[in-house]
């Protein structure tokens, strides 16, 4: 079982703040005609690129989040659009061929070891038209944030507790999410951008973006990195 299909329905309530990175994505598929999101979770993200008439096969973990994403799929009359289907990261089940791969909302950071990460890019790799390209976006914390945070239950959103505990030396977080019904735990990896670069790069990939936030500002030092890169033509 996902540690998400126990706050499927707790997911949106939770993450409903979350909204800057919702053009970026859209904006991306529209230029690109159709989409593969890689954890598309309840449609936050491919529910808007439906609805500006972008095909999406979503991909997950998750049967309950998806259960949550074919209703919403269903609500926006655009169940014609979303393809949904149960996966792995690292390896989708997933044949067709496209000009954009996703993974919003920090989900490769589920990947723990650079192993796992190489995998999940290759798969991303094998899903693209020559010329196509993946974008995704992670963070690595800053000293205040851990600081702020580690060991405290706070209240996100009415109702919806989340509490961080960051292990620095590993590179971790453990994240728990709590409400009066349903509660969950994860653990997170994250790296530096200098080490994500080398491991698209290795992929085989071409970096073409790197930004500080999802308004496409130059990346100069922060936490959060928004990653566009390329897969060769040749």
């Amino acid at each position: 079982m996902s540690a998400y299909d126990r706050i499927a329905r707790l997911y949106d309530p939770w993450s409903v703040s979350v909204t800057e990175d919702v053009g970026f994505y859209v904006d991306l598929a529209k230029e690109a005609g159709s989409v593969v999101e890689l954890g598309v979770g309840t449609g936050r993200i491919a529910v808007p690129t439906a609805a500006a008439g972008v095909p999406v096969i979503g991909v997950d973990s998750s049967r309950g989040m998806l259960a949550v994403c074919a209703e919403a799929v269903a609500a926006a009359g655009v169940a014609e659009l979303v393809d949904l289907r149960l996966g792995d990261l690292a390896d989708p089940p997933v044949t067709e061929r496209v000009p954009l791969v996703t993974c919003p909302f920090r989900a490769f950071l589920h990947l723990q070891t650079d192993e796992e990460r190489l995998r999940a890019l290759a798969a991303a790799d094998r899903l693209l038209v020559p010329g196509g390209r993946l974008a995704f976006d992670v963070f690595a914390p800053g000293a205040d944030d851990v600081a702020e945070t580690h060991g405290r239950w706070l209240e996100r959103e009415p109702g919806i507790f989340e509490r961080a505990e960051w292990d620095t030396e590993r590179r971790r977080l453990t994240l728990s999410v709590r409400a009066a019904d349903d509660a969950t735990t994860m653990e997170l990896a994250w790296l530096s951008p200098g080490e994500w670069r080398a491991l698209i790069e290795q992929s085989g990939f071409e970096v073409v973006g790197h930004h500080g936030w999802f308004d496409r500002r130059p990346y100069r030092g922060g936490e959060d990195s928004v990653w566009i890169a390329e897969r060769p033509t040749g």
